[in-house]
């Protein structure tokens, strides 16, 4: 997990305008027109990221994401007609490639969960800074997940009980790993980078995102973040 970079970390850089490679197309998906239209402002002024289609619903937004070719979704909870979080979860199903971030003021506990479980790629609190929210975007489009400080504090500190055939479901998952992919991923759940992975074990970013995409589809996780639960609720290794 990591909140800035290339996974989700609290704090993070700050992100500089422009970079390389392909433009990230946005779809922004707000139930009120002035949060949207800021929204739309601090995207646009970014080199390399373009606002596609705004949605008022979620609803909305999964007919919006069907026919445009959006990459990333940035998503508020609490909407008409289909909720934020119904939402992400529709989308998952109807469009599989675009990722999902919820931009949102309501960060308590379930909704954060939620959201992850889902197969959300981020969860950023509406009183971000304009260059949280691009690195959010943009940790979303690479592939990796972004937490807002706060969230990610949230997360860290959900010391719930997992019940015992929770903790057995998650260890039966994970034993189709190597060891090598679940050294691996035990560093993924730390929180590093795909770069910071490859410096501890001496092998290249490339090859250790390459793993990473072994491992989401070996658990049948989305992203980081819900691999990351998964390692929590299996436990402690002896």
């Amino acid at each position: 997990m990591t909140t800035g970079g290339d996974a989700v970390t609290p704090g993070g850089n700050a992100v500089t305008a422009g970079g390389g490679g392909a433009v990230i197309r946005v779809l922004i998906v707000d139930d009120e027109p002035l949060i949207a239209a800021g929204i739309r402002t601090v995207l646009e002024s970014v080199p390399g990221i373009e606002v596609v289609a705004q949605a008022e619903n979620g609803r909305a937004a999964v007919d919006e994401a069907v026919g445009r070719r959006a990459d990333v979704a940035l998503v508020d909870i609490k909407m008409p007609v289909l909720d934020g979080l119904s939402a992400i979860e529709e989308l998952r199903r109807r469009v599989p490639g675009l990722r999902t971030v919820v931009l949102t003021s309501f960060g308590a506990e379930p909704n954060v969960l939620r959201a992850l479980q889902s197969g959300a790629a981020g969860f950023v609190l509406k009183n971000c800074t304009p260059e949280e929210l691009v690195r959010a975007v943009r940790a979303a489009h690479a592939g990796d997940a972004y937490l807002s400080p706060a969230v990610a504090r949230l997360v860290l500190g959900m010391i719930t009980p997992v019940e015992a055939r929770r903790r057995r479901e998650a260890a039966e998952r994970l034993a189709v790993l190597t060891s090598r992919e679940s050294q691996v991923l035990d560093l993924v759940a730390e929180g590093l980078s795909n770069a910071d992975i490859g410096r501890r074990l001496s092998m290249s970013e490339t090859t250790i995102k390459t793993y990473v995409s072994r491992i989401l589809a070996k658990l049948g996780c989305a992203n980081r973040v819900q691999a990351a639960l998964l390692v929590r609720d299996a436990g402690p290794t002896v």
